[in-house]
């Protein structure tokens, strides 16, 4: 295909913007809810073309939820048209420019399971007492926030912190909580950078016997990602859990760092890209982890470009 645009990794061409007067701060009301999660609700897998049990693709877990301010509301996550079919997984886009200071209240809902949970934030400005990463010994009550419990994550958008970037559970028990799908990320804009007319949040993760994407397995169930020829679309990739994958779209291709051009992005643990371009291509296209046995697990799902108005 002819398209070639840029590709920014983690926050590579942040260097070029600088906080301005005219800094905001932005505050974001987030809760660790209990739910029920279906990874595949048309309980198939459509790669194999066989049925799927729900004792194979239902389970609970605790997801971050999007509230109004003082958690009196719960929000949907996914607001935006086009922006995926999944509301449980990811959290809420955390959204801020250059210069920006963030404020994420967190409360701990989890009744179901009763653990300790937190909120850590890669790419972004913070101290100590805002870091949510538990070490018995040394870390305070941003890592420990208990059931019925709350605590204001303070962070600020540095000159470095343009790009997309992962945010997760780091409590006590991470290990099933990031299993269970406790994680978002951050969308972070240059001080005078123009937004994307379509963001799409794309997280891979394993989740039980599944390759998900947003918490989500085999096409059907992954998120439908939608634009119009002639959008400025802007893919913001992450991966959590302790596998690589690679991130692939078919019939696009972008520029990377270096001026490369390229198809495929491949990702380690909490690692993260955003990748921008002009739309030009009406039609339905094909995503997926180019991990073979990642994609044939469930790891894949569609985009879906219309033609313009």
């Amino acid at each position: 295909m002819r398209r070639l645009t840029a590709m920014v990794l983690c926050g590579a061409a942040s260097l070029l913007a600088a906080p301005s007067a005219s800094a905001a701060t932005r505050e974001y009301w987030v809760a660790a809810v209990p739910v029920t999660l279906n990874i595949a609700p048309n309980q198939r897998d459509a790669i194999h073309d066989t049925k799927l049990t729900p004792e194979q693709t239902v389970f609970g877990t605790v997801v971050y939820r999007r509230y109004t301010k003082g958690w009196k509301k719960p929000l949907a996550n996914v607001s935006a048209p086009g922006s995926g079919n999944t509301d449980l997984i990811p959290g809420p886009l955390i959204r801020a420019r250059v210069g920006d200071k963030i404020r994420v209240h967190f409360k701990n809902l989890d009744t179901a399971f009763n653990r300790s949970h937190s909120m850590h934030f890669h790419g972004v400005e913070y101290k100590p007492d805002s870091d949510g990463s538990y070490l018995p010994g040394y870390s305070g009550k941003d890592a420990d926030v208990k059931p019925g419990q709350t605590w204001t994550y303070k962070l600020t958008a540095g000159k470095d912190s343009a790009g997309a970037w992962p945010y997760h559970d780091h409590g006590p028990d991470m290990t099933p909580s990031l299993e269970g799908g406790m994680f978002g990320m951050l969308s972070i804009l240059g001080r005078k950078e123009r937004a994307p007319d379509r963001e799409y949040v794309v997280i891979f993760s394993p989740m039980g016997q599944f390759q998900a994407v947003n918490g989500r397995a085999f096409v059907g169930n992954t998120p439908v990602f939608k634009s119009r020829v002639g959008e400025l679309v802007q893919w913001d990739v992450a991966v959590i859990g302790s596998e690589h994958h690679t991130f692939h779209v078919h019939g696009h291709r972008w520029r990377n760092p270096l001026g490369v051009p390229v198809d495929t992005i491949t990702l380690g643990p909490a690692e993260s890209a955003r990748i921008r371009w002009r739309e030009r291509d009406p039609g339905t296209w094909m995503y997926h982890c180019h991990v073979e046995s990642h994609m044939m697990a469930g790891m894949i799902g569609t985009y879906q470009v219309n033609r313009a108005r």
